[in-house]
């Protein structure tokens, strides 16, 4: 294979990198996370506590690579239409014109998206799996890069609407935020007291890394790239694991599996390798499945989550060599 496209994507990447470190201070998982989802096509759902930096990680990205943001804030009151668009009769054309919603752009921000009612979360489904949208009959397509970044609160906090499975499943990645180190947090408020707002990016000198045509050619190629016949035995051996551990009532569905494959695959090309290790599939695995695994009410009461579940297959699971 030509070395040189992993090694363009990895550029990109740590372009990308080096961009979001000027505004975001570490969480370096979280950000490699959300990158590799985003070179691979996918959409990414990233849950943490408010003020840590969620919702201008996702501005940031907008800004390096000159995507078309929009912003929803999902509350119990927002309807489908809020986000789709509806169509409004025109008393000049004597027709109705269809006028679209925020949803028609390059990145997508569903802020708080389970403080939404499922039949509003459920507005999303066509649109992340088809990248179209359906109003009154007709279908509109959506841009090639379409991603949703949604950000959720933990649902154990008031006013939270657990995700439909359905919706779950679109995502690619579940990404967890957790406060930062006492380094990172006293680095944060070096920055505040230098008089710089986050909320003004223009400070930041930020530079375009790439734009639409730079993410459609990365994913074809991600897409495109083959790995050996063990990883891929290695993959779905871990997908069905989830399936028989004494733990789980629901486990990962083949479609996981294709997302394992799509992340192992992007994170491989993203640290510029032409090829794909055992390591690169434990790196995205938790990310990958642990929001498509339903725990046995046992095994929550006793405190388990599904990263210990992942963990503990990963640990049992042989290597392929």
């Amino acid at each position: 294979m030509n070395t040189s496209i992993p090694d363009s994507l990895a550029n990109l990447y740590h372009s990308a990198r080096q961009g979001i470190s000027r505004v975001i201070v570490g969480q370096d998982v979280v950000v490699e996370q959300v990158l590799v989802c985003l070179f691979a096509g996918g959409h990414v759902l990233i849950e943490g506590i408010p003020g840590t930096a969620k919702t201008l990680l996702v501005r940031v990205l907008a800004r390096i690579f000159e995507c078309q943001f929009k912003r929803i804030q999902f509350t119990p009151d927002l309807m489908p239409a809020d986000i789709l668009g509806v169509s409004v009769f025109d008393p000049q054309k004597q027709a109705f014109q269809f006028r679209p919603g925020p949803i028609f752009a390059q990145f997508l921000l569903a802020d708080e998206i389970n403080r939404a009612p499922a039949k509003t979360q459920s507005a999303l489904l066509e649109a992340m799996q088809e990248r179209q949208v359906s109003v009154d009959g007709t279908t509109y397509p959506l841009p090639g890069v379409f991603t949703v970044f949604a950000t959720q609160n933990p649902i154990e906090q008031e006013g939270t609407y657990p995700l439909p499975e359905a919706q779950l499943d679109r995502f690619m990645m579940k990404v967890l935020v957790t406060y930062p180190e006492l380094a990172q947090e006293v680095d944060i408020l070096r920055i505040h007291q230098r008089g710089t707002r986050v909320q003004d990016l223009e400070t930041f000198g930020l530079q375009k890394v790439g734009g639409e045509a730079e993410l459609l050619a990365s994913f074809t190629e991600i897409t495109q790239r083959t790995i050996r016949e063990e990883l891929l035995d290695y993959m779905a051996r871990v997908v069905r694991a989830t399936r028989t551990h004494l733990r789980v009532e629901v486990g990962a569905s083949p479609r996981s599996g294709l997302m394992l494959l799509m992340a192992a695959k992007a994170r491989a090309a993203l640290h510029g390798r032409d090829h794909v290790l055992p390591d690169d599939v434990k790196a995205v695995a938790a990310p990958v499945l642990r929001h498509r695994l339903l725990l046995k009410p046992g095994a929550e009461v006793d405190g388990f989550t599904p990263d210990q579940v992942i963990q503990e297959i990963l640990s049992r699971t042989e290597i392929p060599r």
